[in-house]
């Protein structure tokens, strides 16, 4: 029997001469597939190990409150307290984010980008689907672990997993006479699960500075020896012998005082561009690249290594839209650079401030506080074991006084504390996150408005690096997974995906004082104070919001027979209205024909006068002198006639006048009365 050994690998297979092997035997392919993955990795591991691995292990053990050795300040340091103002901190700021993101129940809507009829219902329709299937998947649980290890190590990040699942739902069949059989039924059902990624099990191109602009980004984790062998038994990876005997504890998701290293596979999965050369299948002619390998045919492609050199599975991205399923965010941001800043980073020095003072004080206050004495030991009983505690006796060779001292070194000095708490401020000043110790003091510098503002524009822009950087390009990603391997239920339609999550409790907590306060000012009677009303309960976390914005809705809307017999009201007051006028015109008119019949009266009354004039100076004549008489009369009469004309013309004048005034007094009235109706 010979034996194969593959160097770095840890991967062994007997062959038989003559016998076929019962293992995959790799091809050259393969094997330079397994060196090109593992030779960048190794380098880009390093890289990242040089510059941020010891700090990460820092950060964690600040948030957890480990002590370990190297944590010591100074030579003579005792004390290993460890200060919680960096837990505060992180706790406080992950809180903030995750309120902002899922406060509001839903924390994200759907845009329809199609031109069909019947496209918003299906865009409702997946919103609800993708809704059930989060809350199945678990999503959210999962972003909380993500934010939380963004807080901790600045970078926040996700692998996106497509699996089958067998669901079991109970079932009754109806059977003939009025019988039923009761059962369960398995449906087979896709699930997209985010799997929370540790930056120690990440690693990197460090040459990218987003995860689709590296040329690679992999994974590396330990894994249960059953999954491995259920997924080589289920054709998913090549059948390999496996050993679960490596072991690497700087890979650990935390640190621990013992690892357990049994029963564990080591597996590196790999996303990223690899030469298309080392994809061949076996068989196919493969190219030698050389040491210098050719970049400039590259494939998109997934591959898993185990126990740092077995090859499970290598094939080009199967995903429809060529994606990498890795997203990552910065919880601050680090221009031109991957990993971002995280909380404790930020509180770092302040934090090693606050533990030395904290720790030189509890080291001084064990001198001051622990009772110490001094013995002449010659003058002591052979064997004698001296302690010091109520009621012991202590046996002495001579007087007591003179071979037992105590001693103390004086009392404490409490300036360590108060200058733990100046730098405990400081650090709470750094991460955005001031107490209510801090807050008083802010809020007496800047005033209330400044000191929320500040602080609401500090939690945004990590809830605008979250928003862009990770949770609609997670939602995109998972709704394209569902309509490439579950087109049934999610039919492919082109829509847009808008985040919801605009506010944190603070920020909510704000502008609900500035709704409230609007809405006294204006009062319940203003249209405006329903919709402030509406956005304070939009901005509410009571569990039945909706029912009341619903019902407020309602209130607000009129009822229908109301609504009818008001317009019936309204058409009434109309045709009311209407008919006033319409007499108001007829009385107008009436007073309009009075008057100009008053008018033509006066104006035909100096000729009647002349006539009577005239009719008279003709009768009752002499007939001897007939001529002179009449002469004289016509001259009486005309001079009568003159003198009537003036006071005809005066009484015209007046009367013109009365008839003017009665016309505008009688207009006024109308236009008054015209007002009355209408109004």
């Amino acid at each position: 029997m010979a034996e194969i050994n593959f160097e770095n690998t840890g991967h062994v297979i007997d062959e038989v001469p003559g016998e076929e092997s019962a293992y995959h035997v790799p091809s050259e392919a393969e094997k330079s597939l397994v060196s090109f993955i593992v030779g960048h990795t190794d380098k880009w591991r390093d890289y990242r190990d040089q510059n941020f691995l010891d700090d990460w292990d820092k950060y964690e053990r600040i948030f957890r409150g480990k002590w370990k050795e190297e944590d010591k300040q100074r030579g003579s340091e005792r004390s290993r307290v460890i200060s919680p103002a960096s837990q505060q901190a992180v706790e406080t700021r992950h809180a903030e984010v995750m309120e902002a993101i899922f406060g509001q129940g839903e924390f994200f809507d759907i845009k329809d980008d199609v031109n069909d009829q019947n496209g918003r219902l299906d865009v409702e329709k997946l919103k609800n689907q993708l809704k059930e299937d989060f809350s199945q998947d678990k999503i959210r649980k999962s972003i909380d672990q993500i934010v939380l290890m963004g807080e901790i190590y600045g970078t926040g990040i996700g692998e996106i997993v497509v699996s089958s699942e067998k669901q079991y739902q109970p079932m009754t069949v109806p059977m003939d006479q009025g019988l039923s059989a009761y059962g369960v039924v398995e449906k087979d059902r896709i699930s997209v699960k985010l799997s929370p990624v540790n930056p120690k099990n990440f690693i990197f191109d460090p040459n990218g500075t987003s995860v689709d602009d590296c040329m690679g980004v992999a994974i590396e984790r330990y894994t249960s020896i059953h999954k491995v062998s259920q997924e080589i038994a289920d054709g998913t990876y090549l059948n390999v012998d496996i050993h679960a005997t490596y072991t690497e504890d700087q890979l650990e998701p935390t640190q621990q005082a013992k690892n357990y290293d049994d029963d564990r596979v080591l597996l590196l999965t790999y996303y990223g561009l690899v030469p298309r050369e080392y994809l061949k299948k076996p068989g196919e002619e493969v190219v030698e690249l050389g040491e210098t390998e050719d970049y400039s045919d590259m494939a998109e492609a997934i591959v898993v290594i185990a126990n740092g050199g077995v090859l499970l599975k290598a094939e080009e991205s199967p995903y429809m839209m060529k994606d990498r399923p890795i997203l990552s965010y910065q919880s601050d941001t680090v221009p031109n650079r991957l990993l971002g800043r995280g909380t404790v980073e930020k509180a770092f020095n302040m934090q090693m401030a606050i533990d030395g003072s904290a720790r030189s004080h509890m080291d001084a206050l064990a001198l001051t506080v622990a009772p110490m004495i001094a013995v002449d030991a010659s003058r002591l009983p052979r064997g004698a074991k001296f302690e010091v505690k109520p009621g012991k006796a202590f046996m002495t060779n001579g007087a007591p006084q003179d071979i037992l001292m105590p001693f103390k070194f004086g009392t404490n000095d409490g300036q360590a504390l108060l200058t733990a708490k100046e730098f405990e401020r400081m650090l709470l000043m750094a991460t955005g996150t001031i107490d209510s110790n801090g807050m008083v003091s802010q809020v007496a510098r800047d005033g209330m408005d400044m000191a929320t503002a500040t602080m609401i524009k500090k939690y945004k822009r990590t809830l605008v690096n979250f928003q862009e950087d990770f949770l609609i390009p997670f939602i995109y990603k998972a709704t394209w997974r569902y309509m490439q391997f579950s087109p049934e239920r999610y039919p492919a339609v082109d829509v847009k995906f808008i985040p919801t999550a605009t506010l944190g409790i603070i920020a909510r907590e704000y502008e609900q004082k500035q709704l409230a306060f609007l809405i006294q000012t204006l009062g319940a009677q203003s249209p405006l104070t329903p919709v402030l009303m509406e956005g304070v309960l939009q901005n509410s976390s009571v569990s039945n919001r909706e029912e009341m914005i619903e019902r407020m809705r309602q209130m607000s809307q009129p009822d229908p027979q109301q609504q009818q017999m008001g317009q019936q009201k309204m058409m009434l007051d109309m045709q009311l209205v209407q008919a006033n006028i319409a007499k108001l015109n007829a009385e107008a008119q009436h007073s309009n024909a009075d008057a100009q019949k008053k008018v033509v009266e006066t104006q035909l009354a100096p000729t009647e006068t002349k006539a009577r004039f005239v009719s008279a100076l003709a009768r009752n004549l002499p007939a001897e002198d007939n001529q002179d008489d009449f002469s004289k009369r016509a001259k009486i009469a005309e001079l009568a006639l003159k003198e009537e004309d003036i006071r005809s013309n005066e009484r015209i004048a007046k009367m013109q006048m009365e008839v003017k005034r009665e016309k505008d007094r009688k207009n006024s009235d109308y236009l008054d009365k015209a007002k009355e109706v209408v109004g």
